[in-house]
């Protein structure tokens, strides 16, 4: 397993949607494996492939808390086939808008089909945070970020603000 460098705002790759995947195999349960060490190591509860710079549609989750074992969720071209008419508000941070957090309403329960770390298919009825990151992830396989869900004011102020620090670290490189 190893520590994958994550992306951050403004990387254009963060906007690039996850291609399908034909098949899990060992290679992929070994990007699986990479992306909870890189989850874990950050920390964070959920990340998409994506954000280490590969476009696939693989999704990992951890909800466990800092006292209890890992339990590892592995999502493999997740889709939303259903979504409650109820909402839920949580406040969302993302590990490639680090330290930036904003109240985000997603439908409070969601259902999703995948395909689980040995490719078989999965459904599975997601509610509270497990709802939340599902949908945070999925969003990241289509492109899109949290940030997109707020208003556009402050979404625009975060933007500019990371744009900036982007060209802060590429002027220390030179």
């Amino acid at each position: 397993m190893a520590i994958r460098p994550i992306l951050i705002l403004p990387d254009p790759r963060l906007r690039l949607p996850g291609e399908p995947v034909a098949q899990v195999d060992e290679a992929l349960r070994k990007l699986m494996d990479d992306m909870v060490e890189t989850m874990h190591d950050a920390p964070g509860i959920g990340l998409a492939a994506p954000q280490i710079g590969i476009a696939r549609r693989v999704v990992v989750i951890d909800l466990a808390k800092k006292d209890e074992p890992p339990q590892p969720l592995y999502f493999v071209n997740p889709q939303i086939v259903w979504s409650s008419e109820e909402f839920s508000i949580y406040e969302e941070g993302c590990l490639s808008i680090p330290e930036y957090y904003e109240e985000v309403e997603r439908p409070a329960s969601v259902r999703a089909r995948f395909l689980d770390r040995d490719g078989a298919p999965q459904e599975i009825l997601a509610e509270g945070l497990l709802s939340t990151a599902l949908q945070h992830e999925i969003d990241h396989l289509n492109g899109v970020l949290f940030i997109d869900h707020i208003s556009k004011l402050k979404r625009d102020r975060v933007t500019k603000k990371f744009v900036k620090q982007a060209k802060l670290r590429e002027s220390e490189k030179l």
